[in-house]
């Protein structure tokens, strides 16, 4: 899960949209938290693309709260267009050259770009294989560099005297690259691209100004914040900005490209990441036709009528884990006539690459905040959006009988088990690490009194989507990659 974003000046090429990237990045927070960075494009600047990058988040990178180094460094990366970049690694480490997006120099112009990318790809490992049995030093252990230098080798196969085609460039990478793959591309041309997979598992959108300024990103939460309707850009689709114009173009013939074998892809239609409307997106963002507060507030409602238990007595109460399961436990409890009560607090100043994994009742401590006084002798349904590892799960239901002193403690979670790894970006890859992975689902695994998962027709019915219509693997194992099935096939065996 990464944020990826572009903004190019049509119209007025003496517009400097960094600052614009920049707020858009802190709009993109949310999507990675470990690093940020920036590619802009300036032809009368010596150095005609330049990167501003390192760990940290967005407003440390970019000194937004030093007013004098913030406007110097604005100033030396000026450009009418820009990509910027916020990650959370899901392959590589956490060390600063990993922060995107990656540069890669060279002397002819149309040759020399930048990139940011969000995604996974599943055969990662084998691309990787490959690239060094023909003589290629990996440097980082990532797949952006993978990616790198793919499109570098389609990039260089041009006669210098021809025109970069983009169509056939990413059309031919359909051959190579099995996994999500959502990229923004930046060239010393002046030539920007982005680049949404053929599956659609990760969300792009795009729009422009009533001046002219094109703006691509993760989500439609950085067009929103700027005023500009978005437009979903389509599983398979790519934008192309040169000079005062942009396009919108399929690299995709499913059809006929199923018949060739040009992609690795199993499904023939959409397979967007469920994950990313239950946890991942901004509540003010809509990504592909549903908006992630109205996917939110339904599975609560969802979850509501799936409620068996005997709820008579008024020491109910409704508490959501923050902050993801907000919307859908207040309306929850609207549906059961419980009252909401924020009784848990997070700690905004503890990001997730601080905590240690190791002693999970300290790392609770350090996440959350109790409100005592209002869980005390109460019997809590609280709601939350996934149970992964379960082992936060564990410490917070402690926490809240032993500290808080709850008098029950009832779990209501806003999708079906997670049984299955994901190998498209988000951030468990093997079954081994997953609680419903190898046993069956039990409250008393967590000391909780009850337990119940939302259903799968609960949370497709909440989706307002299809199941062919949305990546699930992690629930039914059912992947939409030969790749992803593969290497499920292997865990297994």
């Amino acid at each position: 899960m990464c944020g990826v974003i572009g903004i190019y000046s049509l119209k007025d090429k003496t517009k400097n949209v960094c600052p614009l990237v920049i707020k858009g990045l802190l709009d993109l927070q949310h999507r990675g938290q470990l690093s940020a960075g920036i590619t802009s494009y300036n032809p009368e600047r010596k150095r005609i693309l330049q990167t501003h990058k390192k760990n940290g988040k967005v407003h440390e990178v970019f000194e937004i709260n030093h007013r004098f180094k913030s406007k110097r460094l604005l100033d030396d990366y000026s450009g009418h267009a820009a990509i910027g970049h916020t990650r959370y690694a899901t392959s590589g480490n956490n060390e600063d050259h990993l922060a995107q997006p990656f540069e890669r120099p060279h002397g002819r112009k149309s040759k020399w770009f930048s990139l940011a990318y969000n995604g996974n790809l599943a055969n990662y490992k084998k691309l990787k294989d490959g690239l060094e049995e023909v003589g290629y030093n990996m440097t980082y252990d990532s797949d952006t560099e993978v990616i790198m230098h793919f499109l570098s080798r389609e990039v260089q196969s041009h006669k210098p005297w021809e025109e970069l085609n983009f169509v056939e460039i990413f059309k031919t990478l359909l051959t190579d690259f099995d996994g999500s793959w959502n990229i923004a591309f930046l060239n010393a041309d002046g030539k920007m691209v982005a680049v949404r997979d053929p599956l659609g598992l990760k969300p792009m959108c795009y729009g422009v100004t009533n001046d002219g300024i094109l703006v691509f990103a993760s989500e439609s939460v950085v067009l929103s914040n700027l005023q500009i309707e978005a437009t979903n850009l389509k599983p398979g689709e790519m934008i192309i900005a040169d000079g005062e114009d942009f396009t919108v173009k399929s690299y995709i013939d499913k059809e006929a490209d199923a018949k060739k074998r040009l992609f690795h892809n199993f499904k023939e239609n959409t397979s967007y990441c469920f994950f990313e409307w239950i946890y991942f997106g901004h509540l003010a963002s809509v990504m592909d036709g549903e908006s992630v507060y109205r996917v939110r507030e339904n599975i609560g409602q969802e979850l509501a009528k799936e409620e068996t238990s005997d709820l008579e007595g008024d020491d109910w109460i409704v508490v959501p884990v923050p902050e993801s399961s907000y919307v859908a436990g207040a309306k929850y409890a609207q549906v059961t006539g419980k009252s909401f009560v924020q009784g848990l607090l997070k700690n905004h100043s503890v990001g997730r690459t601080f905590i240690d994994n190791t002693n999970r009742t300290y790392n609770i401590q350090l996440k959350f905040t109790h409100l005592r006084d209002v869980l005390q002798g109460k019997k809590i349904l609280l709601i939350d959006d996934s149970i992964v590892r379960g082992t936060t799960m564990q410490a917070l239901v402690k926490n809240l009988k032993e500290w808080s002193g709850a008098k029950e403690v009832h779990l209501r979670i806003g999708c079906p088990p997670i049984t299955s790894p994901c190998f498209y970006g988000i951030d468990f890859p093997t079954i081994s690490e997953l609680y419903a992975g190898a046993t069956a689902p039990n409250a008393s695994d967590f000391s909780a009194d009850s337990l119940h998962y939302l259903s799968l027709p609960g949370l497709l019915k909440a989706l307002n989507k299809s199941e062919d219509e949305v990546c699930m693997a992690c629930l039914t194992s059912n992947y939409p990659t030969q790749e992803g099935s593969l290497r499920y096939k292997q865990q297994v065996i």
